[in-house]
């Protein structure tokens, strides 16, 4: 059954939309601070699309991603109370409970690690908020953390995409199952832990 690659082109349609900019400015925005998804999905495809604005698009992530990242710091600081109960039923309580102990180690680089892996990086800007994290030193983290990751991947995209792009299609129904099966393996596996 092929799903993964009418998927595949649909989001490369997307990616070329003429408001395309705006959607990954206010993704971006909300991956930082409540939004599941993460940003690379759209950035990726929107460099294989438009190689030419791929730094563009690495900026505008960059950016918008720190900007949600202080949303999500000022939820934690200042109303915390009003999401704990939802964050206490959420998968993502073991991952915030970690985030205060490693503030509690760490600190700055516990947001610039966060910034620049796929571990939930809305779930350590609201753990900053809630431990007061140092501020300024949270948005310097942020950026360099969020800039290197979203930069990574435009350059990645950007020179590997094209050759890239006919490996993806030719494999993208596999790829796509097999990410499938790992991810419900992966939720299945921390379900049963939790």
């Amino acid at each position: 059954m092929a799903i993964f690659g009418p998927l595949y082109e649909r989001v490369m349609r997307w990616s070329r939309h003429r408001h395309a900019e705006w959607y990954l400015g206010a993704m971006s925005f909300a991956e930082s601070s409540f939004f599941p998804i993460p940003v690379d999905v759209m950035l990726a495809p929107m460099c294989m699309a438009t190689p030419e604005r791929s730094w563009r698009y690495a900026l505008n992530a960059s950016l918008l991603s720190v900007i949600g990242g202080i949303a999500g710091y000022a939820i934690g600081y200042l109303a915390f109370e009003v999401i704990e109960p939802w964050l206490q039923e959420s998968h993502y309580w073991g991952a915030y409970q970690t985030a205060r102990e490693w503030f509690g180690t760490y600190g700055f680089w516990t947001v610039f690690v966060a910034g620049f892996s796929p571990i939930p990086y809305k779930v350590f800007t609201i753990a900053a908020g809630v431990v007061a994290l140092n501020f300024p030193a949270f948005v310097f983290a942020s950026i360099i953390g969020r800039g290197a990751r979203f930069f990574l991947v435009a350059a990645f995209v950007r020179y590997a995409g094209v050759r890239m792009e006919a490996t993806l299609l030719r494999n993208i129904e596999r790829i796509g199952w097999g990410v499938l099966i790992v991810s419900v393996l992966i939720i299945g596996y921390f379900m049963a832990r939790g």
